[in-house]
């Protein structure tokens, strides 16, 4: 079988393992050029819009504390903007990335320089296309290596390499989105899953389109897992192999072992894996999870851990996935992730809480006499369906530009109801607007994230722009406030920016309110995104000029 062996890991770990020089911050440049690159997956050649003509685009390496500049020069025929998953960019949501809320996108034939600063962050992150659903082609690693002399936490490896996994379809992205939202309904789901840009040997003309990293007995490696997935919540496991756990999205946990990994669209995994088996060759697969009556791709997408001088014509052994309704191994799998909460590591959880927020996932139909139905499926968060505005939240925010959103988005449902009880089919006074929630600076904030059986549940992944935040709690059925904040983990609960809110059931995180600017809250499958589940947070200024939003850069981009 011909497939591409990856060396990457080999000048990764050697750019770790450089020479320790004084720690002192460095500048890293790098040009992106957006553009149409011809790709063909499952005997199928299309045109599609890449970074640097690759597929997956760059990985990005800097150290804790490095300034980075990204040049985007914008060559293909959409208007998009880059978002940098993940970093904090503390006052300067102007390099933040999400189109019409922190900047106006890109526009085609020019360029806009993304310039932040990596602070108090290590680990793994990731950079994707935040419009459309550009970000199924156009997206990559961000690799944040700890500073000079700084060890790993963990044993450290003999090798790294990142696996970033993501979705094919056989048909234009953007055209496939756009004839589901004609039509009022999903758009088709992808062909296939991917593993590095490649879906594996069991899809069609695929053997050259499959990822493979050689190893050698008894060495250590580090596997930075990404999910850039638009839509599938995925499992991921190695045949024969155990993993154990020490980072997720940026942040050290306690290491744990497991067989598998549940990782939702946005999320990153750190995992390290032993080649401590009879030297062969392994199937990494990827499988989507999914609890709910709805349908999803379950094909899956294999790489191969190659053991060295082990010819290909050996067969590679598949790993035993979980179902894929395993609901059970996804909340005891969540429940395992801790904070390492060491002094160099604390976990500074907000034990008292200034706000109070409770926020219900809804799906709903609205009318439509020109959908396939009659009828278009919606999204909401406290019965809100948010609309994009036209002039970028931040912009409209720093320059007091009136009329953009109105800052009343409500704590809590305006139509409480037993959230997941009997499925219920008709919208609860369901509206409209482009509405937003107002934070005072340096507030702590708990929101209880509510699924509810409006239409059906749903795993739900949640991403917050511009910070991390503590899960303290998780379960099944409805938020007791009465009784479920008792149980929440106030001492190492794992720190995070996305997290999954169980299908039916419920998570409560917590942050301070000490990033000032406008960050967007959503979920991260790119179908509900779209459909309104969304909503951002205004965070005031501070007292004092360094806890204002910075001044935006001269090369913002207009709408």
């Amino acid at each position: 079988m011909a497939m591409q062996t990856s060396f990457l890991g080999f000048f990764v770990f050697g750019f770790l393992c450089f020479i320790c020089l004084p720690a002192e911050a460095a500048l890293k440049k790098y040009q992106f050029d957006v553009q149409l690159s011809n790709v063909s997956r499952l005997c199928h050649a299309k045109q599609m819009v890449t970074v640097n003509g690759g597929f997956p685009g760059p990985t990005i390496y800097v150290r804790e504390g490095d300034r980075v500049q990204i040049n985007v020069t914008n060559y293909a025929q959409y208007n998009l903007s880059i978002h940098w998953h993940g970093l904090k960019q503390y006052r300067n949501g102007w390099a933040d990335g999400p189109a019409y809320i922190t900047q106006c996108p890109i526009q085609t034939g020019t360029s806009y320089v993304y310039d932040f600063n990596v602070t108090g962050q290590r680990g793994t992150l990731w950079w994707h296309a935040h419009i459309l659903w550009l970000r199924a082609t156009v997206y990559g690693a961000i690799v944040i290596l700890p500073q000079q002399g700084t060890p790993f936490p963990f044993p450290q490896p003999d090798r790294e390499e990142v696996l970033i996994l993501g979705e094919w379809w056989n048909a234009d992205v953007e055209q496939v989105e756009k004839q589901g939202n004609a039509l009022g309904i999903p758009p088709n789901m992808s062909d296939a899953h991917t593993i590095n840009g490649k879906p594996g040997p069991l899809f069609p003309c695929s053997e050259k389109h499959t990822f493979a990293m050689e190893v050698e007995k008894g060495k250590t490696y580090l596997l930075r897992i990404i999910n850039a997935a638009l839509n599938d919540e995925l499992f991921f496991s190695l045949a024969n192999h155990t993993f154990t756990v020490v980072e997720i999205d940026a942040v050290y946990t306690k290491p744990f072992t497991t067989e598998a990994i549940l990782i939702a669209p946005g999320q990153t995994t750190n995992v390290l894996v032993r080649a401590n088996q009879v030297p062969g060759r392994y199937f990494m697969a990827a499988r989507a999870f999914m609890d709910a009556p709805i349908s999803v791709d379950n094909k899956t997408a294999t790489a191969i851990f190659q053991y060295k001088g082990i010819p290909e014509t050996v067969l590679p052994k598949l790993p035993t996935l979980p179902a894929q309704n395993d609901s059970d191994f996804a909340l005891s799998y969540n429940s395992k992730l801790k904070s390492l909460n060491t002094p160099k590591y604390p976990a500074n959880v907000p034990l008292n809480v200034d706000r109070h927020l409770l926020f219900t996932v809804g799906l709903g139909i609205n009318p439509c006499p020109t959908c396939l139905n009659g009828t278009r499926l919606t999204a909401s968060l406290n019965n809100i369906s948010f609309v994009m505005p036209q002039t970028a939240l931040l912009q409209s925010h720093y320059f007091n530009i009136k009329g953009v959103y109105t800052p009343d988005f409500p704590d809590k449902p305006p139509t409480p109801f037993n959230f997941t009880g009997a499925p219920l089919t008709a919208n609860l006074r369901t509206n409209q607007g482009t509405r937003i929630s107002k934070i005072a600076f340096n507030s702590t904030v708990e929101i209880v994230i509510q699924d509810t059986n409006l239409l059906s549940v749903e795993s739900h992944p949640f991403h917050l722009h511009g910070y991390n935040f503590f899960v303290v709690g998780t379960g099944v059925g409805n938020f007791d406030p009465k009784k479920d904040p008792a149980k929440y983990n106030l001492i190492d609960p794992i720190e995070r920016n996305t997290v999954g809110v169980p299908t039916g059931g419920w998570t409560a995180i917590r942050f301070r309110a000490d990033n000032p600017g406008v960050w967007f809250f959503h979920c991260h499958l790119e179908l509900h995104t779209g459909w309104g589940l969304k909503t951002a947070f205004l965070v005031e200024n501070g007292p004092g000029s360094d806890h204002n939003i910075l001044p935006p850069p001269k090369d913002l981009p207009s709408c």
